[in-house]
């Protein structure tokens, strides 16, 4: 996967992402490995690792724009780059990641 720079990355906070998740306009992709995603996740949120991302993405669904996740907001800055360089439109990257969620007390789902 080519890194692209961070600069000008989309970002929301944890607290947005709620406004959008309730009104039911943004999709939640989490990019953490699949263990990760296991031991506790955004509700709602689709695992798509980072490291599978190239490779899968043009399978995504398009209808709406996506809140990417990961456990502190690192890697998901790199993987909206991407998607905003796929022509994703609206992505953007959730900054503290689900870390940041879990910290506000709101619920993670968990397999």
């Amino acid at each position: 996967m080519q890194i692209f720079p961070h600069r000008t990355t989309p970002e929301i906070d944890v607290e947005e992402l709620a406004r959008l998740v309730e009104s039911g306009s943004v999709r939640i992709l989490d990019v953490r490995e699949d263990w990760e995603y296991r031991r506790g996740r955004v509700p709602g949120a689709v695992s798509l690792p980072l490291g599978r991302l190239t490779a899968q993405a043009a399978g995504l669904p398009r209808d709406k724009p996506y809140a990417v996740v990961c456990e502190h907001g690192n890697r998901s800055l790199a993987a909206t780059d991407y998607l905003l360089s796929q022509g994703f439109e609206g992505a953007a990257s959730v900054r503290g990641g689900t870390t940041a969620w879990a910290r506000t007390q709101r619920p993670l789902e968990k397999d």
